[in-house]
């Protein structure tokens, strides 16, 4: 669990490439870019703001999955401008189509991506 404040998703990628490093897991800095931009939209367009995210990390023998909870909240999502990407458009070129998604509602949500060892 993280504080939801902007200057804190650094923290999260150091927490969570010393973590994954030491694991041996091989992708290191593509999944700590994909949590960042996880944190980073948590903390900006949910009600996390101020509050906290939770961050996890599970190590298969093919694979990574790591999720990104935060509080809820109105969100729209609008149709990105193909010319200017966004970070999700960064998150499914590295991840691929179907793995990744956002699940839940304004109740709380989990931003979750799978990557292959």
């Amino acid at each position: 669990m993280f504080c939801g404040c902007a200057d804190k998703v650094r923290e999260v990628r150091h927490e969570v490439a010393r973590h994954l490093t030491a694991c041996g897991y091989p992708r290191v800095d593509d999944a700590v870019l994909i949590i960042s931009e996880f944190c980073a939209n948590a903390v900006l367009h949910s009600d996390s703001r101020g509050q906290f995210v939770i961050v996890r990390t599970e190590l298969f023998p093919t694979y990574l999955r790591v999720e990104v909870e935060d509080l809820g909240g109105k969100w729209a999502a609008g149709d990105p401008d193909r010319t200017h990407p966004h970070g999700l458009m960064i998150v499914e070129a590295l991840t691929g189509t179907g793995e990744w998604g956002i699940d839940g509602d304004e109740a709380g949500r989990v931003a979750w991506a799978r990557l292959g060892t």
